[in-house]
């Protein structure tokens, strides 16, 4: 976690593979989970929608589906609050009416001008202002509390019967009437007083709520998600986890609070990271950043590519081969091996950018049914991982595997262009720091896909300067990979980031 005075930017790793990229500003004011109490500005009819201000720049979007089965007593409560009849606020006391027809129009539910307390869902994207729901619920690490409801659910992975009766009776036992449950999938195993905690947590939220809404004029927050540091380990904190790592001091203590208190155990794994160096530079993500973004992404093991463009209506991602090819095999095996990587890092640049709504992947055509059953078989496999709620279409006639996947936020974008110090700044190159790998990866193809016994590589003098430092460490990795001794030299007449290699006739092996 990299935290400046604008922002917070959490980099998560597996396996030291950057898999998520997320970034909090420091003066967001419209984050999922929020609860505001707006201002119906327009009921659409025609939508079955209404625009509510919650002090956005757009207006919030609320359809009729996203009302809640149990919105008049929600107005009740509201209405009460705002005039401080303390007597109306014990939601337990309430009869719960008949649930809302489906079939039923907002018009009869909401007025212009009516107050309204709403939650975010999705975030402001592009010129859309925030998606809102009025079906108020609370995430906590077990548990997710929602008012006005009467229904205890328990996530479909937990699959042992008796578990789940055990956690059904144990929130059963603890929730007040009126008070709706969802048991989380981190909750097996877990004692009731554990549980407990996490219901009693919420349960102040919700009195937060009560004492925010007296004598308030909206548009105006009443309860705010808890920051995103906290609220990512929230959801994804488990036993894999074995280093979280912050340069803020802030930021450490509050996370080991709150690590200490869902697992003491492993309070230890919390470090405050203060060395000079830039932590994300001490961690590699710098260069995974820079490697990962862009229109250009290389897959890791040969001369594959991709090709991610964005358009307004979807994400394409095109999947190329470049120059791998493995002559032992056949065209549809090389197509499947390229497939199959391209596959993985698909599922984990769609994650890494949040891509939201329609993903269309063009992968290299494949004749054999049996190859494209493989092909989605891993790329279900590789999206497994991916929290957000997603669907994978199997490929069609013309090799496209169509993803779609839940948009909450903005999609993450990182402008990895720098400019170029040999042009002065007329022109923009891919990073240098990906410099020794874009070398790297086409010693590899010499050597092993085309067999080339003697080269050498030419550079200009920066590259050459930083590649042969440290005892010409470079090229002693080659020689211990590939027992073969490549020489290097510079060249003042190569711009800054070119490199050529050289055969034992001094001519120019092209690529």
């Amino acid at each position: 976690m990299n935290s400046t005075p604008q922002e917070t930017v959490i980099a998560l790793l597996e396996d030291k593979v950057l898999v998520e990229l997320h970034r909090e500003k420091n003066n967001t004011q419209h984050s999922v989970g929020d609860i505001f109490l707006g201002r119906v500005r327009k009921v659409m009819p025609g939508l079955n929608a209404a625009f509510v201000d919650v002090g956005a720049a757009k207006e919030g979007f609320l359809h009729f589906l996203d009302l809640g089965p149990q919105v008049q007593a929600l107005h009740k409560f509201t209405n009460c609050a705002l005039h401080g009849d303390q007597a109306q606020l014990d939601i337990s006391e309430y009869k719960l009416k008949e649930e809302l027809s489906k079939t039923a129009k907002i018009s009869s539910v909401l007025k212009q001008n009516q107050f309204v307390l709403v939650q975010v869902t999705k975030e402001p994207i592009s010129t859309k202002g925030p998606r809102l729901s009025s079906e108020i619920s609370f995430a906590g690490r077990y548990v997710v509390l929602i008012p006005f409801s009467n229904r205890i659910s328990i996530s479909s992975k937990i699959k042992n019967p008796d578990e789940r009766q055990r956690l059904k009776n144990l929130v059963q036992s603890v929730r007040p009437k009126n008070f709706g449950v969802i048991i989380r999938t981190v909750a097996e195993g877990k004692t009731a007083a554990e549980l407990h905690s996490d219901l009693d947590s919420l349960f102040r939220k919700w009195d937060q709520i009560k004492n925010h809404l007296h004598n308030v004029t909206p548009p105006v927050k009443v309860c705010s998600e808890m920051d995103k540091t906290v609220s990512l380990l929230r959801d994804f904190l488990s036993n894999d986890f074995d280093q979280i790592v912050t340069n803020s001091e802030e930021i450490y203590e509050e996370i080991r609070a709150y690590v200490e208190t869902i697992a003491p155990e492993k309070k230890n794994i919390v470090k405050h990271y203060r060395d000079k160096e830039p932590i994300f530079d001490h961690y590699g993500v710098t260069k995974q950043v820079k490697a990962s973004f862009g229109k250009v992404v290389n897959i890791k093991r040969g001369g594959a590519y991709l090709v991610v463009e964005h358009t307004e209506a979807m994400h394409v991602i095109d999947v190329n081969s470049g120059h791998r090819v493995n002559a032992e095999q056949s065209q549809e095996d090389n197509a499947l091996e390229v497939n199959l990587e391209a596959a993985a890092e698909v599922a984990r640049q769609v994650r890494l950018r949040d891509m939201g709504g329609i993903v269309i992947v063009d992968f290299i055509d494949q004749r054999e049914p049996q190859n494209r059953k493989t092909l989605y078989d891993a790329m279900v496999k590789f999206m497994e991982n991916d929290p957000s709620k997603h669907t994978v279409l199997p490929p069609t006639k013309f090799g496209l595997i169509q993803i779609t996947r839940q948009r909450v936020r903005p999609q993450t974008q990182v402008d990895v262009l720098e400019t170029c110090p040999a042009c002065g700044g007329t022109g923009q190159i891919r990073p240098s720091i990906c410099i020794v790998d874009d070398i790297d990866r086409d010693v590899e193809y010499l050597i092993k896909d085309i067999n080339a016994k003697q080269f050498c590589i030419v550079l200009s003098p920066y590259v050459y300067a930083y590649m042969t430092r440290r005892f010409r460490a470079y090229q002693r990795k080659w020689w211990s990979k590939y027992h073969r001794w490549i020489g290097l030299r510079e060249s003042s007449a190569l711009g800054f980031l070119e490199y050529k290699f050289l055969d034992k006739n001094e001519e120019e092996i092209k690529l």
